[in-house]
């Protein structure tokens, strides 16, 4: 079997149980991830269905586009339901305020709540952050709404959907699979390189603590759609794809969904390639 890492971008997806698409810039993510969401949305308030996501902040470009195709096309959310995915804490496990430059919250609020028409918005009860001491009750709510109808996100260097990050022992994929909402550490590499993209390298501004929906919630989803467009992805990328299912990899457990599917820029498509510099 070829080496993962010399997997070419044309071969990048034969094969593997996970569909694949490549789209050629950042912007085409934010994009396509926007129109995903406005026809699931539509597609449902027609049917008279709810619709339930489970979202993520990182892509991060994608809500005020989502919320200008409902606010100009008068596009009802009253029977919406968003679940972000995760949040930073303290380290007295709480959730970091909404005023804090890193909150999940705060930047749903200023990327698409506040920037919603209110008579179109989603209501306030329907937008649900995880909570320490109230983990259990995330799976029960989305089974409530009619069960996910997509889990949207982005992954992590090491893999990692939401925060669920490798576990420091593996643990079967079977067990992994069954991890629910709940608070744990980050590792060093996810608090580097979320450093490196949202710290300008101060990693001591990364909250070493988080909480997390769970694999379990994700992969409860009818749809996954996830996107990657990072240049240090390009590795990882082909671990999900092509590399054994593995909580070491936990994104590589889409290999096991139905309806699992990565949207990826072109850049991220091309083999890693050693270089100084």
């Amino acid at each position: 079997m070829k080496p993962l890492e010399e997997i070419t971008k044309e071969e990048l997806g034969n094969g593997s149980p996970i569909a694949l698409e490549i789209v050629d810039t950042e912007e085409d993510i934010y994009y396509h991830m926007a129109l995903d969401m406005f026809e699931h949305i539509t597609a449902n308030n027609q049917a008279g269905r709810n619709t339930v996501f489970i979202v993520p902040v990182g892509p991060v470009g994608q809500y005020k586009k989502l919320a200008w195709l409902c606010n100009k096309n008068r596009v009802s959310l009253k029977n919406v339901w968003f679940f972000n995915m995760d949040e930073y804490l303290d380290d007295q496990d709480r959730p970091i305020p909404p005023s804090h430059p890193l909150s999940f919250e705060g930047f749903m609020n200023r990327e698409f709540y506040d920037v919603m028409e209110e008579e179109l918005n989603i209501p306030a009860e329907q937008r649900i952050f995880p909570k320490p001491g109230r983990e259990d009750e995330i799976f029960r709510l989305m089974q409530e709404a009619g069960g996910v109808d997509v889990a949207y996100g982005g992954i992590g260097i090491n893999g990692h959907i939401a925060f669920n990050e490798p576990p420091e022992i593996e643990v079967p994929a079977g067990e992994f699979r069954e991890y629910k909402t709940r608070v744990l550490s980050l590792t060093r590499e996810t608090r580097t390189v979320n450093a490196i993209t949202a710290a300008n390298g101060y990693i001591d501004y990364i909250p070493a603590r988080c909480i997390t929906v769970g694999m379990k919630e994700i992969l409860s989803a009818r749809q996954i759609r996830f996107y990657m467009n990072r240049m240090w992805q390009k590795g990882i990328v082909r671990k999900i794809l092509h590399g054994e299912v593995t909580s070491r990899v936990p994104a590589s457990l889409f290999q096991n969904h139905p309806d699992a599917k990565l949207t990826i820029t072109s850049y991220v498509a091309e083999p890693p390639v050693g270089k100084l510099r």
